[in-house]
C-alpha cells in the first residue's frame, strides 16, 4: 500500500492533468465550433482545412498554458497545505498546537456514539522549572522534544497528542475503558522514564506526572479536561512520577444551588 503522503502527491498531479486535458478540448470543440459556423459555407476542403486548424492551434498552445496553469494552482494549493499545518503544529514538539487540538477533540467528542468510550489525559513534565535553572532553555527545550516522542512512541493510529502550553501535554484517547486507559497512561509514564536525556554527559531522568478522565457516550471537552486537570493535580500533590486516572461515571454529581 502506498503511503499516505504518496497518495495524495498522486491526487495532485492527477488533478493537473485533468485541469490540462479537459481545458485542452474545452477550447478545441469551441474553435472546431466557431469554425463549421464561420466558414461551412466555403465547400468541404475549405472547412476540413479550418477544423484541421481549429483542432491542432488550440492543442499547440492550450497543452503548455492549461499545464502551467495546473502546476501553479498545485503549487499554491500544496503551499496552503503547509501553510495550515504550520498554524496546526506546535514547532519545538511537532504536537498539536493548543487551539487545534482542542478544535479536533471538540468535534470529535460531538460526533461520537452515545455507547462509544474515550479519555484525556493531561500530562505535566516533573520538576521542569529545575531542569531550565540547571541545564539551561536549550536542554529544557530539547526534554520537551523528548518528552513529546516518547508520549508518541506509546500511542495508536488515531490516538491525538497537543501541547497545551510550557511543559504541559494533552491526549485523547478514543474506544479505550478503564483499565486500558490506565495501561496507556502508565506506558506513556514509563516511555518518559527510559527516554535518554543526557544534557551534561550524564543520563538525567525525566518523569511526568499524568491526570486522566474516561468517560462513556457523549462528554464535553471543558468537562473532560478540568476533570483530567483534577487527577494532574493529585498526581503531582502525591509525589509525582505517577498516574491517576478516574472514570466519569464514578464522580459524584454536583448538588445544583436551591433557588431561594
Amino acid at each position: 500500500m502506498l503511503p499516505s503522503k504518496t497518495l495524495t502527491a498522486l491526487q495532485s498531479w492527477s488533478s493537473v492533468g485533468r485541469w490540462t486535458l479537459f481545458g485542452t478540448l474545452s477550447c478545441m470543440l469551441v474553435s472546431v465550433a466557431f469554425n463549421t459556423l464561420m466558414f461551412g459555407d466555403l465547400g468541404p476542403t475549405a472547412l476540413q482545412r479550418s477544423i484541421f486548424s481549429a483542432t491542432v492551434l488550440p492543442a499547440l498552445l492550450g497543452i503548455p498554458l492549461f499545464l502551467f496553469l495546473g502546476m501553479r494552482v498545485r503549487g499554491l494549493a500544496l503551499s496552503n497545505m503547509r501553510l495550515g499545518l504550520v498554524a496546526r503544529t506546535d514547532s519545538l514538539t511537532s504536537c498539536l498546537n493548543r487551539g487545534a487540538f482542542t478544535a479536533r477533540v471538540t468535534i470529535l467528542l460531538a460526533q461520537r456514539e452515545t455507547t462509544a468510550t474515550g479519555a484525556l489525559l493531561m500530562i505535566d513534565a516533573d520538576n521542569f522549572k529545575a531542569i531550565n535553572d540547571l541545564f539551561g532553555h536549550d536542554n529544557g527545550d530539547q526534554a520537551l522534544a523528548i518528552i513529546a516522542r516518547s508520549i508518541r512512541s506509546v500511542l495508536r493510529t488515531g490516538d491525538l497528542v497537543g501541547r497545551m502550553g510550557g511543559e504541559e501535554f494533552a491526549v485523547y484517547l478514543p474506544d479505550l475503558d478503564y483499565s486500558q486507559t490506565e495501561a496507556i497512561a502508565e506506558r506513556i509514564r514509563r516511555s518518559v522514564n527510559l527516554a535518554v536525556f543526557n544534557p551534561d554527559g550524564r543520563q538525567r531522568t525525566l518523569s511526568v506526572s499524568i491526570g486522566g478522565a474516561v468517560f462513556e457516550g457523549r462528554a464535553s471537552f471543558a468537562e473532560l479536561f478540568r476533570i483530567a486537570d483534577q487527577r494532574l493535580y493529585k498526581a503531582k500533590q502525591t509525589g509525582r512520577n505517577r498516574s491517576t486516572v478516574v472514570n466519569v461515571a464514578d464522580l459524584p454529581i454536583p448538588s445544583l444551588p436551591c433557588s431561594a
